[in-house]
């Protein structure tokens, strides 16, 4: 990716929301509803986003655990097995999505500042090369 494809992409928020009782929501658990919502299945998910099926259980099932009512409700063992998105489930992406667009409204003039400041041939790998050199 160019310096140029670099420009075409704005800065955006990434929200990760901690909860009063230990649980947590983030881009991972909307990306893997998102997955599981599309193909209707844990395991097609894990696969959909190249993660373990034991990773993406134990997501569902601590975000299941997080809230009163759950998130993703799963057939195992019936015909056709699978998964789906609760009612709840989906207003929790909304509320999310919802908190997301106030974030990034609320930010983007500082957005566009840091912006205007980027080095466009800044290379994030060679970030970790710098730094050890310099530990050097």
């Amino acid at each position: 990716m160019g310096a140029k494809d670099k420009q075409q992409q704005p800065a955006h928020v990434a929200i990760e929301i901690n909860l009063p009782n230990g649980g947590s929501f983030g881009p991972e658990d909307l990306a893997l509803i998102d997955a599981i919502r599309s193909v209707r299945s844990i395991i097609g998910a894990s696969r959909a986003l190249g993660l373990s099926y034991r990773k993406c259980w134990l997501t569902v099932d601590a975000l299941n655990r997080t809230f009163e009512s759950p998130v993703v409700a799963t057939f195992p063992g019936r015909r056709g097995g699978g998964a789906e998105i609760t009612p709840f489930g989906e207003r929790l992406v909304a509320l999310y999505r919802s908190i997301e667009r106030h974030a990034g409204t609320s930010a983007k003039k500082s957005l566009d500042e840091l912006t205007a400041s980027l080095d466009w041939e800044f290379d994030p790998k060679a970030r970790v090369v710098g730094a050890e050199r310099d530990l050097a």
